[in-house]
């Protein structure tokens, strides 16, 4: 694409020098720029592109799009903002995909993961293509591996890129999580989205947004950004439900689900077993009952968001209801790894996060169960929520391990420190410490007796652990399995 019908896509641009030159590709990295790439200078708070634009242009780059224009003989478009306008650029080099594609976004604290996969099997039962981007990657198949994503909502380019290469692949909807990063730095702009939903709203990424207004507004630009005919698909129990509801244009319909307030898809007779819920859908039209194999209450809110989604947009009931009951389950959600003790890995990394899976953990108690939870938090972090889920586990566990996650650059142990400064007595019988997550892991095996339940809780389906100096490979399900085998 030549240099000049770029830029004639990009808000308040400035052009400088030849804008006939061919365009083949966007880079934003210097060191991965190619022959031919317009080399995007991000400005961030760590570091800024425009001094990195010799070096793009050594490896290959033709164009530069800069916030101020430099001192070189390549052409350059200058724009208010690089990492805002990216999106323009990227969306306008893809030739607009999202624009013939059915794009549903989902964003919320928790439940992404889950609600985009039960989607892409849902539209795939009844017959339409479908592919799903996030934190696992993406693919187009459900019986696909994933592609890697580093980011649960991939850069600008990569994201259009990828929606470009679900078209060549014939694919009709694409089901994405949606950050509040991404929403925020603007990864997703130039992106039309037909379905917007909301899972929930609560603490999580307090170190980049300081704020829970902050993070609500960047949530909210999803919702904010829909246009006519579009759909708003909103959890009406969340406590931040109505204030999403106030700022969605007029002329976008609102659907909403859940299970304490009236909704237009609602779930009631909710029962548990370790087989997995069952509840009864009420609709104006129908009630129908539902057995999951999945567990646990965020399970039932997330299938029901995945019902709303799928059932406005006109796939049948019956459809619908025989995937649900047919999932068993994402990877590191709530996925059983042993069944004596039983064992659970969850990537539950949040507060609520982890009441959830503890709630629900709870549900499959035995009179002779005792509930083990194994946590620890993120380095380089929100760190405010490390006491309140320390508070959690204290609440609601019988045995809690406290340990490391990601510590990342920070010391584990005071980590674990603001971790303790929630537990409100610290019984050596029943609260342990161990920094070593691969030891807390074994740990659990002289703990847990055979009718025990253990969440094992923070990383769920990750297969990497970052120190301060590396990140070495590390999954819970695989050391779950060293020490207690292979059976589940």
């Amino acid at each position: 694409m030549q240099l000049k019908e770029l830029i004639s896509k990009i808000n308040n641009a400035e052009s400088l020098n030849y804008l006939d030159t061919e365009i083949t590709g966007i880079s934003y990295n210097s060191k991965t720029t190619k022959k031919n790439d317009i080399f995007v200078c991000l400005v961030g708070e760590n570091s800024d592109g425009h001094d990195y634009a010799k070096m793009a242009e050594e490896n290959g780059a033709v164009a530069l799009m800069v916030e101020r224009f430099l001192d070189t003989k390549l052409p350059q478009i200058k724009v208010q903002s690089t990492r805002h306008q990216i999106a323009e650029l990227a969306s306008a080099f893809y030739n607009n995909p999202s624009n013939k594609l059915n794009m549903i976004g989902v964003t919320g604290t928790n439940g992404k993961t889950t609600v985009t996969h039960l989607l892409q099997k849902i539209y795939e039962q009844a017959g339409q293509k479908c592919g799903i981007i996030g934190t696992l990657g993406y693919k187009f198949k459900s019986t696909d591996n994933y592609a890697e994503a580093k980011h649960t909502t991939p850069q600008a380019p990569e994201f259009q890129a990828v929606l470009a290469h679900a078209i060549e692949n014939e694919i009709s909807t694409i089901a994405t999580e949606v950050s509040s990063h991404s929403l925020e730095q603007n990864r997703v702009g130039g992106t039309t989205f037909k379905t917007a939903v909301l899972t929930n709203l609560t603490q999580d990424h307090l170190d980049y947004h300081i704020t829970m207004n902050n993070y609500f507004e960047a949530k909210a630009i999803l919702f904010r950004g829909l246009q006519k005919g579009s759909l708003a698909i909103i959890n009406n129990d969340d406590e931040y439900a109505e204030r999403f509801k106030s700022i969605i244009p007029d002329d976008v319909k609102i659907i909403t689900y859940g299970i304490k307030n009236n909704a237009d898809y609602k779930a009631e007779n909710i029962s548990f077993s370790i087989h997995g819920a069952d509840y009864t859908l009420v609709t104006n039209d129908t009630r129908q009952k539902i057995s999951l194999q999945l567990n646990g209450m965020f399970s039932v809110y997330n299938t029901l968001a995945a019902i709303a989604v799928a059932h406005s947009n006109g796939i049948s009931l019956d459809i619908i209801i025989e995937v649900l009951q047919e999932t068993q389950g994402v990877a590191g959600r709530f996925e059983v790894v042993h069944k004596k003790p039983l064992v659970i890995v969850d990537y539950a990394h949040t507060p609520d996060g982890l009441e959830n899976v503890l709630k629900a953990a709870t549900e499959l108690k035995n009179k002779k169960s005792r509930l083990i939870c194994l946590f620890g938090c993120g380095g380089d972090r929100d760190a405010t929520k490390r006491p309140k889920m320390g508070k959690i586990a204290d609440e609601k566990a019988d045995i809690i391990v406290v340990t490391s996650d990601n510590p990342r650059s920070e010391n584990p142990d005071l980590i674990i420190s603001d971790i303790m400064s929630g537990i409100q007595t610290v019984n050596p019988k029943r609260v342990f410490v161990e920094p070593d997550r691969g030891k807390a892991i074994e740990l659990l095996k002289k703990l847990a007796k055979p009718d025990d339940i253990i969440m094992v809780a923070g990383k769920g389906h990750e297969d990497y652990q970052i120190l301060k100096d590396k990140t070495i490979h590390f999954d819970d399900k695989e050391e779950v399995q060293k020490v207690f085998g292979n059976e589940a």
